[in-house]
């Protein structure tokens, strides 16, 4: 039992990631439900729409679950002369493509993070779970004023001192092999790629509070692992992905049993930040150009329709596929019915171990 989901009245010490864009208010319900933490990604969603999916949640099941935000400022300073150049270059590979859509300029690169802060303290998740920066220290203690948990995302060892320090319940170690975007912030993403089972012995060890573990963990054995490395309960983002319940285009889901190990690796061209997924057709066209790119949010803006056509049209190969390192080990089926199935192999793999 997981003294941290454990306290909130979570069964299992199995927490589905946040994946924001790909995961959808039923694939958090049915999560909880079974008895895991469901996490709802609402680093994308405007503030109403936080509110609503979180309703959503809540006519499905009376479960705990989390929602989770990036940390990121009100406003961004953006180079135009880069993103006109870098929209041109969207432009071509598309038209190249056969994809009939162009970049947009949008009304704002990214949701205000203050007006979700406050929409996520409205909704009253049981737990706020946050990436890409520290928590302001007095936003914290709102959110735990109001019983919310506060659970920070860390790529080292510093970073998760950092969130100690900070006042989180609770610290998520993110391994280099996770799939999506990296949560660091102390770091340049590249000094911050950490295997998972190398980071977590280090990170419970520096911190006196629950450490989740997260980073290619599959099955039930990596779980039970993670366990005996330290962590308090273990975090699956791309297990879940081929779930029925999931948001990702039916083309990613259908590329994941097939992915090779060393076509996943870290990517920046699709959003501006470091993220681990498949080196497809998109990356190489635009690997050329990565240095030359806007920074997250920009790009991520300029390239969501461009996603979204992609999505349509059933070409995996230019979809930001995020997936974690063992992303060919997905097994598709219903999110209940995968959360015990993950559980019956711990149990086993305790007797086994026992």
């Amino acid at each position: 039992m997981s003294a941290f989901l454990g306290s909130l009245g979570v069964e299992h010490p199995l927490i589905q990631a946040p994946m924001a864009g790909s995961n959808t208010p039923a694939l958090v319900a049915a999560v909880s439900g079974a008895g895991g933490l469901g996490s709802l990604g609402a680093g994308y969603l405007e503030p109403q729409a936080l509110l609503d999916q979180a309703a959503q949640i809540r006519t499905v099941t009376d479960r705990p679950f989390a929602i989770n935000l990036f940390v990121l400022p009100d406003a961004f300073e953006v180079d135009e002369a880069q993103v006109d150049a870098t929209r041109r270059r969207l432009d071509a590979l598309m038209e190249r493509e056969g994809l009939a859509v162009r970049t947009q300029r949008p009304p704002r690169w990214a949701p205000v993070f203050s007006d979700q802060l406050a929409a996520l303290r409205e909704a009253r998740p049981a737990v706020a779970s946050f990436a890409f920066d520290l928590l302001d220290e007095a936003d914290a203690r709102r959110q735990q004023a109001l019983d919310i948990r506060v659970a920070g995302t860390a790529t080292s060892v510093a970073e998760a001192r950092a969130w100690a320090r900070r006042g989180a319940d609770a610290v998520c170690v993110q391994g280099a092999e996770a799939g999506g975007h990296r949560g660091t912030f102390l770091h340049a993403p590249e000094e911050a790629l950490i295997g998972l089972f190398a980071l977590l012995p280090s990170a419970a060890a520096a911190v006196d509070i629950p450490v989740i573990a997260a980073g290619g963990i599959m099955d039930g054995r990596g779980m039970l692992a993670a366990h005996v490395l330290g962590a308090d309960a273990s975090q699956l983002g791309t297990a879940f992905l081929a779930c029925p319940e999931s948001a990702a285009a039916q083309a990613w889901k259908e590329d994941l049993p097939m992915a090779e190990d060393h076509r996943i690796g870290t990517i920046y061209s699709f959003s501006g930040r470091a993220a681990r997924g498949l080196r497809n057709r998109f990356v190489e066209a635009m690997g050329p150009f990565a240095g030359q790119l806007p920074p997250y949010p920009v790009l991520n803006a300029l390239t969501a329709p461009l996603r979204r056509a992609a999505a349509i049209a059933g070409r995996g190969d230019l979809l930001s596929e995020w997936c974690g390192q063992a992303a060919a080990r997905v097994r598709p089926m219903p999110a209940a019915e995968l959360v015990g199935v993950l559980m019956a192999e711990y149990a086993a793999a305790r007797r086994a171990l026992a």
